[in-house]
């Protein structure tokens, strides 16, 4: 009796000690300026609710901040910035408020050309810059403030062994820089060579990447691999290919993912432009959805068996919109928004968490050029 009373005792404490999901979110929007922008827009998302509130913007002192990732701690943004006729690049930094959404620019660095993915690791030490039309990956060191110092280790993709497709990869095009979920290793995907580049990450060192053994993992010619997520067991990864058009699934074990299928994103008998962009697992490990740009403007689902990681279609949902650069699950694992780039619209989609299904929301909101867009805790 005495056991059972002190159980019942200690589930209120349990319960309350289960963190409760946010109510209010602010969601970051990265843009190209070049269509009339202002840069990066800071709107309130309420996860009950599925609706989006406009906080602030940038002043026009950035350009084309197109990528954007958000330190851990919420106190600061970091953006690519692809400039000018010859895709000059560089990053930028700064402070911000989630209360008010508040944004101020800290500083800029140089980064290789055509810079189109940015990620910074949990410890504010570093941030990587991917540059497409570079075919190169930049690390630059936090400083205390949370501005970027110059870059301090350059990686540059190969000039030999690359694709099939000589008007894709013609040179390497890096296209991401990611890093597992234990922040040891960071892969950074080569279009133009077919590969998934892996490197160890050590933040106290000088030379915080070394490569790592393999130092990367080959994709079939002519895929051109895109983006990578992992499953929140850490289990598992995904990678969307840009020109092939798949989803390939792997196991991953401590930076040496093992590929186990290839899934895709294509309809059987489709024959019009494709261009896989986006992929990301639901935060409950249960689906994977990636997105088909193109003639198709498409979220593909899939189901994730929790035991082998195979995937099995679900189902094709229009994106109502042209060009799904971008797309974000909120934390509660409710809404899924995204980002049309060429329509200039963004729209925001109800989850169905048992079937993983998605049903458009009235919430839709029209910003020019939309490409990026990341969650943040509103204090």
């Amino acid at each position: 009796m005495k056991k059972l009373l002190l159980l019942l005792y200690m589930i209120p404490a349990t319960l309350a000690a289960q963190p409760k999901p946010p109510k209010t979110l602010d969601l970051l929007i990265g843009t190209y300026t070049t269509n009339g922008s202002d840069g990066i827009y800071v709107y309130r998302f309420y996860t009950e609710s599925g609706r989006l509130a406009y906080l602030s913007r940038t002043e026009r002192n950035v350009d084309n901040p197109s990528y954007l990732c958000v330190s851990a701690n919420g106190r600061f943004i970091y953006s690519v910035n692809e400039i000018g006729d010859d895709r000059k690049g560089s990053v930028s930094a700064f402070s911000f408020e989630p209360k008010v959404g508040k944004i101020e620019l800290l500083n800029k660095q140089t980064t290789g050309a055509g810079p189109c993915y940015i990620s910074v690791d949990k410890a504010q030490k570093h941030v990587f810059s991917a540059n497409y039309a570079g075919g190169s990956m930049y690390v630059f060191p936090v400083n205390k403030d949370g501005s970027l110092a110059p870059a301090s280790q350059v990686l540059q993709g190969p000039s030999t062994g690359l694709g099939p497709n000589k008007s894709r990869q013609d040179k390497p095009h890096v296209h991401t820089a990611i890093l597992s979920p234990d922040e040891k290793n960071l892969l950074w995907t080569d279009l133009g060579a077919d590969k998934v580049n892996i490197y160890r990450y050590k933040a106290s060192q000088a030379q915080a990447l070394t490569p790592a053994s393999p130092a990367f993992i080959s994709v079939a010619p002519g895929e051109g691999p895109r983006h990578i997520d992992f499953t929140p067991n850490r289990k598992y990864m995904y990678l969307a290919t840009e020109m092939g058009g798949n989803v390939i699934a792997y196991e991953y074990n401590n930076g040496q993912p093992k590929q186990i299928q290839s899934i895709s994103m294509i309809p059987d008998g489709y024959t019009k432009q494709t261009g896989g962009a986006d992929i990301h697992v639901s935060p409950d490990g249960k689906f994977v959805y990636a997105t088909n740009r193109g003639d198709a403007n498409e979220i593909i689902v899939y189901a994730i068996n929790s035991e082998t990681g195979l995937l099995t279609f679900i189902e094709r949902q229009g994106t109502l919109g042209n060009h799904p650069r971008n797309f974000v699950i909120d934390p509660t694992g409710s809404y899924l928004l995204v980002a049309n780039q060429k329509s200039n619209n963004i729209v925001v989609f109800k989850i169905n968490k048992t079937t993983g299904k998605l049903t458009p929301t009235s919430t839709r909101l029209e910003i020019s050029s939309p490409s990026c867009l990341k969650f943040a805790l509103a204090e």
